[in-house]
């Protein structure tokens, strides 16, 4: 772990149905998949050209019958699972999967004291630091931690994995926490709604068109939950969820027909969050008009 503090390093989709999700996230994201099994478990690799940006499994019968429901998984990437593990437990942590070995690397899946689930990672031949290509086309380019009480949240991640604050600008600082890791800035957190019944990370994977993916989302049986909502950098960004439930977001540029042809109501913010949009961008306003900011 660098003196920046340990950063996301593999994604992971644990879902119902994986000819299903495979076949989903390889139309809206241009991924396709390759066989990663081993003898003890059946695994796969999303590809992005020769690329591996995330994993793809079926989500564990144990799991289902504990209530768990198709999500994705970051893991942060550390260079000791198991002190990591011990550090979290002190600082009111649980431990949903203990430390494994996997065909990924020494892996463990927790959840922090507000129970927002994410895994650890080490020892890993394919996973590779967040900061490395944030903007590419296809990865994850943003996480944000929708928590119970963020303070408490971030002074639980700064402990354990040396996060530091991130410079929000003009941002206000009681809504939307920026944070850096690595040395680089990655993501923010911030209080979820009442509607969001438990805290979860979101992750947002970068496209090209969100206008385009919207319409392969749909095409593919997933559906917008929230947005589009404009950022001040002009990109867009849409909150989502796949066939079987799990819950994604995109970001990307968008196209001036695609504005146009817009319905009204997406220019009015559908999010009663204060927040601050991502990276830095704060957005004051609608066009046309006075507004609130988006929830990133």
């Amino acid at each position: 772990m660098s003196d920046d503090g340990a950063s996301f390093a593999w994604y992971e989709l644990l879902t119902t149905d994986v000819d299903g999700a495979g076949a989903f996230y390889g139309s809206v994201l241009g991924w396709t998949t390759k066989d990663a099994s081993t003898p003890a478990l059946s695994y796969r690799l999303f590809m992005s050209g020769e690329f591996a940006r995330s994993g793809l499994m079926e989500l564990p019968e144990e799991g289902r019958r504990q209530g768990a429901t198709p999500r994705w998984i970051g893991y942060v990437g550390v260079d000791d699972v198991d002190l990591a593990v011990r550090r979290m437990q002190e600082r009111g942590g649980a431990v949903y999967v203990p430390p494994t070995g996997t065909n990924i690397g020494r892996v463990s899946i927790v959840a922090d004291p507000q129970r927002a689930t994410f895994g650890l990672l080490s020892g890993s031949s394919i996973a590779r630091p967040v900061a490395e290509g944030l903007d590419s086309l296809g990865r994850v380019g943003w996480h944000e931690l929708l928590a119970a009480d963020w303070r408490k949240a971030f002074g639980f991640y700064s402990e354990v994995f040396g996060w530091r604050q991130a410079d929000g600008g003009n941002a206000p600082a009681e809504t939307y926490q920026l944070f850096s890791a690595g040395g680089q800035t990655i993501g923010g957190i911030f209080n979820k709604r009442p509607l969001e019944p438990i805290a979860f990370w979101l992750y947002y994977f970068n496209v090209d068109d969100v206008d385009a993916a919207i319409v392969r989302v749909k095409a593919g049986g997933g559906r917008v939950y929230e947005g589009p909502l404009e950022l001040l950098s002009g990109s867009w960004i849409v909150r989502c969820l796949d066939p079987q439930g799990a819950t994604f977001a995109l970001e990307g540029a968008r196209s001036p027909d695609g504005i146009a042809k817009a319905p009204a109501a997406e220019y009015r913010w559908t999010t009663s969050w204060d927040a601050f949009s991502s990276k830095g961008r704060w957005r004051s306003g609608q066009p046309g008009g006075k507004g609130r900011p988006p929830g990133k």
